[in-house]
């Protein structure tokens, strides 16, 4: 089933950024967008909801300080850990950017989220933050006792957070890695490619062709790194064993479509897959948590994805 427009408050909410973005941000430049995404993070995250204790910590990464935020329950532990890879097309996000969303998905879900503040390109591009990311999962499952875990491990992305979720799961299945119990890839950036249905048919819905190309050039830098399986894993021979998987798109999304490849490639190698199309939402709906941007689709989402990973931290699944 898809949706004939887009929901009414996303539509509200698409109208007023449609008004303030060619103030705030007149330039497509990451350090100037960064700049502009820090005063907003502020603001948005002014009263944020409470959760047991969050910890701000730096680990040795593979490029120097690699700095994580742990938020712990309000519950006693011990707790599954759930690693967080945020979005922000690889250039932009922080973690006060998703700072909200994980505090919603540790108070959902009953688990210690460990946040990871990646690598950024331009500067640092394809594959920094892959080896970032994979070096926070490493960590995580080393230091179980301090992060108060039962030992269970499921990684977590949205947009190329999501690809990151993705990717690190491949790499720690082909490098008999850390053992990753599940993966949920909220819209993933996977695959994309502006044959695609959706691309053609969405660009200009929060991502055009120009957002998705500048995303593109300073990731990858060519086309080369595009095919590379730990960056974009549908070009993987086989992924059959990676985690299984919650797999979230938005019906409006130009990345939709990628993220649909990726699903099947996983069903045809035998992963289980838990697929929700959320067909009246846009790309980034998931972050849409509070004052004038709240949509009620953001908090269920994160509701189904907490029962998700209930089913599968209590054997269910």
């Amino acid at each position: 089933m898809e949706a004939d427009e887009i929901h009414p408050d996303v539509q509200r909410i698409l109208a007023r950024r449609e008004r303030v973005e060619p103030i705030l941000m007149p330039v497509r430049s990451a350090r100037w967008m960064r700049l502009v995404m820090r005063g907003l993070n502020w603001v948005q995250n002014r009263n944020p909801p409470a959760v047991g204790a969050t910890t701000d910590l730096t680990i040795d990464g593979p490029g120097g300080d690699l700095p994580l935020r742990i938020y712990e329950p309000e519950t006693e532990g011990p707790h599954p850990t759930l690693v967080f890879f945020h979005g922000g097309g690889h250039v932009l996000g922080s973690l006060e950017s998703h700072d909200l969303l994980c505090r919603h998905l540790t108070r959902e879900s009953g688990c210690v989220v460990v946040a990871v503040d990646y690598r950024l390109a331009p500067e640092h591009p394809f594959p920094a933050n892959v080896e970032d990311a994979y070096r926070a999962i490493e960590w995580a499952t080393a230091h179980e006792e301090q992060l108060h875990s039962t030992g269970e491990l499921a990684v977590i992305g949205d947009s190329a957070g999501g690809a990151l979720a993705a990717v690190t799961s491949l790499m720690a299945a082909e490098r008999d890695g850390p053992e990753i119990d599940y993966q949920v890839l909220i819209y993933p950036g996977i695959n994309v490619r502006e044959e695609q249905d959706s691309v053609q048919e969405h660009a200009g819905i929060v991502l055009d062709e120009a957002d998705l190309e500048w995303f593109h050039d300073c990731y990858f830098g060519s086309d080369v790194h595009f095919r590379n399986p730990y960056a974009n894993p549908t070009m993987a021979c086989d992924v059959s064993g990676v985690p299984p998987a919650t797999v979230i798109t938005a019906g409006f999304d130009p990345l939709r479509d990628g993220a649909t490849v990726y699903v099947e490639q996983l069903i045809d190698d035998g992963v289980s897959v838990r697929y929700r199309n959320y067909d009246s939402m846009v790309h980034g709906f998931i972050t849409m948590l509070s004052g004038a941007e709240a949509v009620d689709v953001a908090h269920d989402a994160i509701s189904e994805i907490a029962d998700d990973l209930d089913d599968v931290f209590d054997g269910t699944s």
